[in-house]
């Protein structure tokens, strides 16, 4: 009996056959799902180069102005310069400049002994805009304009002399 019911139990196994997993590989999904690094690679190489390349075409056409066009003469001659601004900290009566808006002036008063001296507007951003005004005149209050300077951030540097000694103050001025 044992034999009969192996040999049913075999022929029973032998009729059906063997059930597999049966795994479908649609092409499409799977590289969708997966990372190519060859292509992501490549495409960072890409954006890195653009980047670069329209950060050396934005650099290319930035205005570049020396300060001065004879910056090397003038350093030599710095040493002069420094010399004046000791010389104006040590001064008794610094100078002081007022700039009214509303009436669109720069007022400052003259320190003892001048005898002449030369203020330069001088523009940062555009050497072009720079502008000198020569003062003659002895000591006391003066006026400027400021109406035909253009709106934004200027340096205010007078240089004067008293006849033995040169002397130099640099001020901040915002025109609005």
């Amino acid at each position: 009996m044992s034999d009969e019911l192996g040999s049913a139990t075999a022929q029973k196994w032998q009729r059906q056959p063997q059930k597999r997993p049966i795994t479908t590989c649609n092409s499409s999904r799977i590289t969708s799902k997966t990372m190519n690094w060859g292509k992501s690679i490549i495409a960072v190489f890409i954006v890195f180069a653009g980047f670069i390349g329209s950060l050396v075409f934005l650099m290319s056409r930035q205005q570049v102005d020396l300060v001065r066009d004879d910056y090397y003469q003038t350093e030599v001659a710095y040493q002069q310069h420094i010399d004046r601004i000791s010389r104006t900290a040590r001064l008794g009566q610094p100078v002081e400049f007022t700039y009214q808006p509303d009436r669109q002036q720069i007022h400052f008063l003259l320190p003892d002994g001048f005898q002449r001296g030369e203020i330069k507007f001088y523009r940062p951003s555009d050497r072009q805009l720079d502008s000198f005004v020569r003062i003659e005149s002895g000591p006391g209050r003066q006026w400027l304009s400021t109406a035909n300077l253009a709106k934004g951030n200027w340096r205010i540097q007078f240089t004067w002399s008293d006849g033995r000694q040169d002397y130099f103050v640099e001020k901040p001025l915002a025109i609005q």
